[in-house]
């Protein structure tokens, strides 16, 4: 069993906030384990929530339409989100709750080591960029700790608003360039503030 494997199998059996007691499914994130680059999202929905997997609803066929878009498919990536249960009525996460699964993710960052980890929405960019608005930063990558972290509107934003569906489009085309530049984009902000932040 690989170590991610264990990781998932600790998910599936955790009892560390309440909403274990409603869960149908954990949602531990699947991917490979050396992927380049890894999306985090907010947290599972319905079907996720059936069937173990992130992003297998509505807004998942339109993750992996923007995949397609720049020729990855779901299976070239990590997909995982910042809590791995869902929250009853699909309601915003509590900070308690992204508390207990602050382990998880980061044991799964440590883990695969990603070249590029996108995230996708306000919850999850929270953590790599705090008190920043999604409405400002989207499609503005920083390097921290040695880690390019490139924040979007979550795909479910587009169901909501299609106004933002060409926006978020947009700023996927452009993970092909920054992960060919990687190693060119500097360290912002610099190391010493970059420890002050609480990242993943």
């Amino acid at each position: 069993m690989s170590d991610l494997e264990g990781l998932a199998r600790e998910v599936a059996l955790c009892t560390g906030c309440p909403l274990h007691h409603g869960r149908t499914k954990a949602v531990p994130g699947e991917g490979p384990p050396d992927a380049q680059i890894m999306f985090i999202g907010e947290a599972p929905g319905f079907h996720e929530d059936q069937q173990g997997r992130p992003f297998v609803g509505a807004a998942g066929r339109f993750l992996e339409e923007l995949l397609a878009s720049i020729d990855l498919t779901r299976d070239d990536v990590f997909i995982a989100n910042v809590i791995k249960c869902r929250p009853p009525g699909n309601r915003d996460p509590l900070p308690d709750e992204i508390e207990a699964c602050r382990p998880f993710l980061d044991r799964q960052i440590d883990l695969i080591s990603p070249k590029l980890v996108v995230t996708l929405g306000r919850f999850s960019m929270a953590r790599a960029f705090p008190n920043a608005r999604i409405s400002r930063i989207h499609g503005s990558p920083r390097k921290i700790n040695g880690v390019l972290y490139y924040p979007m509107y979550h795909p479910a934003a587009a169901l909501h608003q299609p106004s933002l569906r060409r926006v978020i489009a947009e700023d996927m085309e452009r993970i092909p360039e920054l992960i060919e530049q990687i190693e060119q984009i500097d360290e912002s902000p610099p190391p010493m503030e970059a420890e002050q932040l609480r990242l993943f």
